[in-house]
């Protein structure tokens, strides 16, 4: 539940809101609607942004959201009643230009190819504001960004855009071209960005606004470090910010008669023939190197042939016909199963239960990303490779050889059987996948413990979209 706020503080109107869930895999639809483009129109950039309506929608979605506290301290549930107490004086400061944005918490997480992604965590109050910003900016930016640009746009998702990869190289444009944009967002340059967004925002309040939050800062162990270029990762304004940067890129492409496929700073080219890739490779990366003031990462970027290219976790192969399937990505096989390990592990002791309850939500979620795979055979085996694995959890969990037999003996093994691979000492892995095991603990048993397999989800999921 939302706190209430005071009449004549920006705020004012319902006092609860009960936001609806995102979904998983479309990108945000930040109020793209024509009622919200009018009111910008009409009432001016600033008070729009500040409308309340406008506010309220910002603070449904930044609670719905949740997150982490930025470097304040202050959760989302906290700021509703603080606004109560504090918003004529944040909308005091706002419309005089003092409001100086928090620094923003710095936090790593593990890229999945190695590395680290830095993130930058925005108080909650910082969260509120920049979102009330992208709900009246996105209608104006929105509808003249690049049809062929997937990443963070309303109504738009990265299962369009591996649909469009598809298109591409079904019409005979198998040489891809993947353009990796070194450390994107620590690296956009702030007179480039803002020179972009002044295009079409003409309120000088704004524009301080927004260049005050690339301008914020970060907090490094409690010291605050100066932000001379990028756009802090995590922040609400962020993913907007990014495709108005980068509009020039595929507004170049489009110029040139390339087909290509960006979602944020993901970008795919696709041409015919290799000779050609490497030219386009060549000229690109000095467009946005010149003009953009960005860095192509070399060693990542490269020329591949369809068939061996990925985009958003997604691979492609040729079936007969010529027609093109999408499977998933190796990596992508490989950091499921790096998941499944954790929770499978011998050092997770939790009940049976609670294992299947995380696997299950684990599993979910993986699958409704990544249902457009078209490669049944494939979930199959990792679903086969799932169950060994549930396997040998209870079979460690039976431990000794009295255990073992009797739960042997329980679920249908003979006598004779039971006694000899309760004694057995081979490695539990091995005994996961003997033909025993399989049969004291099949498909059919899990099952019963509630277990949803990978299979199962891929085929309802095929069937209901």
């Amino acid at each position: 539940m939302i706190a209430a706020i005071p009449r004549g503080a920006g705020l004012q109107g319902e006092e609860t809101v009960s936001p609806s869930e995102p979904t998983a895999e479309r990108s945000d639809p930040s109020a793209r609607t024509e009622d919200d483009a009018q009111l910008a129109r009409e009432s001016g950039l600033w008070d729009a942004f500040l409308a309340a309506g406008n506010l309220r929608k910002a603070l449904s979605r930044v609670q719905a959201n949740r997150g982490a506290p930025g470097s304040d301290g202050m959760t989302t549930k906290e700021l509703g009643p603080w606004l109560a107490a504090h918003w004529p004086e944040v909308r005091r400061a706002l419309d005089e230009g003092t409001y100086r944005p928090s620094p923003v918490r710095r936090v790593t997480i593990p890229k999945p190819d190695g590395g680290e992604r830095l993130l930058g965590v925005p108080t909650v109050l910082d969260r509120l504001i920049q979102q009330a910003i992208a709900q009246v900016l996105v209608p104006i930016f929105d509808p003249a960004f690049s049809s062929s640009s997937y990443g963070f746009r309303p109504g738009r998702s990265a299962h369009q855009a591996v649909r469009a990869a598809v298109s591409h190289i079904e019409a005979g444009c198998r040489q891809v071209v993947d353009l990796d944009l070194e450390r994107f967002f620590d690296r956009v340059c702030h007179d480039v960005l803002m020179a972009r967004v002044a295009r079409k925002v003409k309120e000088p309040k704004l524009l301080r606004l927004i260049r005050a939050y690339l301008e914020a800062g970060v907090m490094v162990e409690g010291v605050k470090q100066a932000t001379e270029e990028g756009t802090p990762q995590g922040s609400p304004l962020s993913p907007l910010l990014s495709n108005i940067m980068l509009d020039d890129l595929d507004s170049e492409l489009e110029k040139r008669g390339h087909r290509f496929v960006r979602y944020a700073d993901d970008v795919r080219i696709f041409v015919r023939t290799r000779r050609a890739a490497e030219r386009v490779m060549a000229g690109v990366t000095g467009f946005v190197e010149g003009r953009l003031h960005l860095k192509v990462n070399r060693e990542k970027s490269s020329v591949r042939p369809a068939s061996s290219a990925t985009l958003l976790g997604f691979g492609f192969f040729f079936a007969s016909g010529g027609r093109v399937k999408v499977r998933v990505a190796p990596k992508a096989v490989k950091r499921l199963k790096a998941r499944v390990r954790k929770l499978t592990g011998r050092s997770w002791r939790v009940s049976m239960e609670l294992r299947i309850g995380a696997l299950n939500k684990f599993t979910r979620g993986w699958m409704a990303y990544f249902r457009l795979a078209e490669t049944p055979n494939v979930i199959a085996h990792l679903d086969k490779w799932l169950y060994r694995r549930l396997r040998q959890v209870r079979w460690k969990e039976w431990k000794r050889y009295s255990a073992k037999r009797r739960n042997l003996r329980g679920l249908g093994i003979p006598a004779r059987d039971a006694r000899r691979w309760a004694i057995s000492s081979k490695g539990c892995w091995r005994i996961a996948g003997s033909p025993v095991l399989q049969r004291a603990l099949p498909r059919a048993y899990w099952d019963g413990l509630g277990l949803q397999s990978l299979s199962q989800s891929w085929l309802r999921l095929r069937t209901t979209t």
